[in-house]
């Protein structure tokens, strides 16, 4: 068996994940429309041998929403034009099969993996905002369970349309004038509860088979469906305890599905805020939070229960208990969070700040960092991280002082272990499905 190695990956998210951050005296305000901003921190990654490149998204904005995602790229169009400037790092995008027909999207993340060498990756979600509906002629949002159940058969499609071409579909002999063996080529004649979909998908595979699937969600419905089906689950824990149990959870569950566990990388979110010193560090954090208003953090708070407005509460009182019925609807997992926070007796305005500017554990110096990355990673609470830039400067600086101090580990790669996504998760191409038929039927 291979050796275990940490899993890194890198969100290009901008002008920052906060509502505040972009005010930061360093940072490029236009960052979230900069293909060359994007250019620069793709490239960074790549030279720190990160895995991967992440876009996130959401197809619901009002006034209320951060700064990065009322105005952005789509995930899949500057995935695009980054590909052309990367070589070896993976390029995972945020696609909704609540709202994207799965022909179109199929077709996208197949084209995706063409142009990067096979190099994409399939962020799978169901959209938490109730207001998504309406931006595409919906009359209501599908209930939380329902776009659980819609994810399963939608998931099955899009693969099937990625093996609508089995590998050797395509003959291309200019001699005998054969481009194609029909046989090879099949349609999916899908009809489910949801969805119709006839087929073939008009795009070949690609040289890792299909783009790799990662999935956010940790509630109840989010942890079934990513122990069944992701290769990569992007999550959310505070303490290494709760990692833990998270960690063993899903690989628990994905055992029973019949999974191998090492298969599925479980990778949370970090901020590294990193200073040569402890001192310097701790300086760098405050500057950060620093910039955030009581107003913003409001609005953050909102975000996870259908971007309700908490500014009409009084901050130095309790938490709305009205309201909790919300993050039921919209997003479990966040939600969840909070309420526990307003479980403790923590005030409005307290729970904001919390979530507006969130603590990171990952203050320090390089040394303190990848220590700590070490310990979640040998503690078997983490497979690796979703690293976020929440200052300017900070992802060179992860990469020319922590990365090198995880490689002397012996935990972190030194080089690229192939070319595609896969091969550097240390995932298998997916068997054509298609191909396993005709097998199967030659053998009987």
């Amino acid at each position: 068996m291979a050796k275990r190695a940490l899993r890194l990956g890198f969100i290009l998210h901008g002008v920052g994940p906060g509502w505040d951050d972009w005010r930061h005296p360093d940072a490029q305000v236009d960052a979230s429309t900069s293909f060359a901003f994007y250019k620069r921190q793709a490239q960074v990654a790549e030279r720190g041998k990160l895995d991967y490149l992440f876009v996130a998204d959401s197809v619901s904005i009002n006034a209320r929403s951060s700064p990065h995602y009322l105005n952005r790229f789509e995930p899949l169009t500057i995935l695009s034009a980054v590909a052309a400037v990367t070589e070896r790092i993976g390029l995972v995008g945020t696609a909704t099969v609540s709202y994207i027909e799965p022909f179109n999207l199929a077709r996208q993340f197949a084209s995706l993996d063409h142009i990067s060498g096979g190099r994409a990756g399939w962020n799978v979600v169901t959209s938490w905002l109730e207001g998504s509906a309406a931006n595409y002629g919906k009359s209501e949002h599908l209930a939380h369970d329902v776009r659980y159940r819609l994810a399963e058969e939608y998931l099955d499609v899009v693969k099937g349309l990625w093996d609508s071409w089995e590998d050797d579909a395509l003959v291309r002999d200019k001699a005998s004038g054969q481009f194609l063996d029909p046989d090879k080529l099949h349609e999916l004649n899908h009809k489910g509860e949801f969805l119709q979909v006839k087929g073939p998908l008009n795009i070949s595979r690609s040289p890792q088979g299909q783009p790799v699937i990662f999935q956010a969600g940790s509630s109840e419905d989010g942890r079934a469906f990513a122990a069944r089906y992701a290769e990569a689950i992007f999550t959310h824990q505070d303490d290494l305890a709760e990692a833990q149990a998270f960690y063993a959870d899903i690989k628990s569950r994905a055992r029973g599905y019949g999974r191998d566990p090492e298969s599925v990388a479980i990778v949370p979110g970090a901020r590294p805020i990193i200073g040569a010193t402890e001192a310097e560090a701790e300086a760098r954090w405050r500057e950060l939070s620093e910039l955030g208003s009581l107003e913003n953090a409001l609005r953050a708070l909102g975000r996870a229960f259908n971007d309700h407005n908490f500014s009409v509460y009084d901050p130095d009182g309790p938490f709305p208990s009205h309201v909790a019925a919300e993050g039921r609807k919209s997003n479990q997992s966040a939600s969840s969070r909070i309420l526990a926070l307003a479980d403790q007796g923590l005030t409005l305005g307290q729970i904001a700040r919390s979530v507006g500017t969130p603590r990171s554990n990952w203050v320090g110096t390089p040394e303190q960092i990848a220590d700590r990355f070490e310990h979640w990673f040998e503690a078997r609470g983490v497979d690796g991280f979703n690293l976020f830039e929440s200052l300017p400067g900070q992802l060179e600086l992860f990469v020319d002082h922590v990365v090198p101090l995880l490689q002397a580990k012996g935990i972190f790669r030194r080089d690229y272990e192939g070319t595609t996504l896969r091969e550097n998760l240390g995932l298998e191409k997916p068997v054509n499905r298609n191909t396993a038929r005709r097998h199967a039927r030659d053998a009987a």
